[in-house]
């Protein structure tokens, strides 16, 4: 796997402890769980070890135990959501990206978004047997699906992800279904996080692209609107719109710069 350091940031507090990983994750608003080379957001791991490469060791240990607590406790919210991977977001935040995915659903909805085309067929099963069923570990979810087989497995992994992106599933601890690794537990996040999808329904996409802007732009301030599109997936209109209502346009928190370095980054495309 390839790293790279682009997006992290140099938090000032050592991340030692669970606590500390949520009041990191609470400063940053969202982060990933490792480095993933071009994804350009901070990840909890760099926060905690400061060093790269990334090698399996205490920390990496220590922060893979913290993604099946911190959900399951309610304290952070994780999912495969950027591009993928393992990604941590705030719960002052969650309403915001739940708002701007229109994610905000209610346990029973998992037909209204089969219907519309949002999801497929088995990320519907799944939903289905978790609204039944509630927090299913990996190899229980499997069965109720009738996903058990091999093929099954992929069918499940691709469908897991799909809801995953669209934040309807959230990681929810982890179970020891077999000798080998401990499997993931997962929940809805209607019923993990029901004040959250409740406020969601409150606020407008763009009031939510705006926050998510502001956040980022917040650690990165030199960042332009393109980068924003490549990153949220918003179009380069939303982009431009969420950046230009946003106070770090206009020097918000932001260190002091030299005015050569601050012209080259003007005119870079990062």
């Amino acid at each position: 796997m390839k790293f790279s350091r682009e997006g992290e940031i140099r938090w000032p507090r050592k991340v030692r402890t669970a606590a500390d990983a949520v009041r990191f994750i609470d400063a940053v608003g969202y982060c990933l769980l490792f480095p993933v080379q071009n994804l350009p957001l901070p990840s909890l791991y760099y926060a905690l070890a400061r060093r790269y490469p990334l090698t399996w060791d205490t920390y990496t240990e220590k922060i893979w135990h913290w993604k099946d607590d911190l959900g399951r406790q309610r304290r952070a919210f994780y999912a495969k959501y950027f591009k993928g991977r393992g990604t941590f977001i705030s719960l002052a935040l969650l309403p915001h990206f739940l708002a701007m995915r229109d994610s905000a659903a209610s346990p029973g909805d998992h037909e209204r978004f089969y219907a519309g085309g949002r999801i497929s067929h088995d990320a519907r099963a799944i939903w289905q047997a978790l609204e039944q069923h509630g927090p299913l570990a990996t190899l229980e979810l499997r069965h109720a699906c009738k996903m058990d087989s091999k093929a099954g497995n992929v069918r499940f992994k691709r469908a897991m992800l799909e809801l995953q992106c669209l934040l309807q599933v959230v990681h929810f601890g982890a179970e020891q279904e077999t000798a080998a690794w401990a499997s993931g537990r997962f929940e809805l996040t209607a019923r993990a996080f029901p004040r959250q999808v409740l406020r969601a329904r409150e606020i407008a996409p763009e009031t939510a692209r705006a926050v998510i802007a502001k956040k980022y732009l917040h650690w990165h301030p030199e960042v332009l609107p393109v980068r924003l599109a490549r990153l949220f997936r918003w179009t380069e209109a939303e982009a431009a719109a969420a950046s230009a209502i946003t106070p770090a346009r206009r020097g918000y928190n932001s260190p002091p710069r030299n005015p050569k370095t601050q012209e080259r980054s003007s005119r870079r495309v990062t």
